[in-house]
């Protein structure tokens, strides 16, 4: 068993699931799970992403040492973002998580009809 409480406000586990368990930080980790690219690269490859919620998914994906970002000396100036070595580590778990739900789709209500 655990030493963590989930069900506790204060729970390191809770805070971690917190940063990583929402949509757009599973699709922005896969990604960059190919290696580093550009902001509007990676704005192209997910649909349905606005800018602004790249911007604060990658900023709070930095902020919690998953994705590092990289000022290039490109004129106009450009921005790369790339997995940390802890970033990298959590490609595992979410493409279990991710094959269980293709797997289980149909049976999870995504089409009422």
């Amino acid at each position: 068993m655990s030493e963590f409480d989930v069900f506790l406000a204060d729970c390191p586990a809770r805070t971690t699931l917190d940063l990583v368990a929402d949509t757009w930080s599973v699709v922005v980790v896969f990604g960059l799970g190919d290696g580093p690219q550009r902001y509007t690269e990676l704005r192209e490859r997910i649909g349905g992403i606005s800018k602004k919620m790249l911007t604060q998914t990658l900023r709070k994906l930095e902020r919690g040492d998953l994705v590092a970002r990289r000022t290039l000396a490109t004129a106009p100036p450009g921005v790369e973002y790339r997995l940390t070595e802890l970033g990298e580590s959590l490609l595992g778990p979410v493409s279990v998580l991710a094959r269980w739900a293709e797997e289980h789709a149909d049976e999870l209500g995504g089409d009422d009809a």
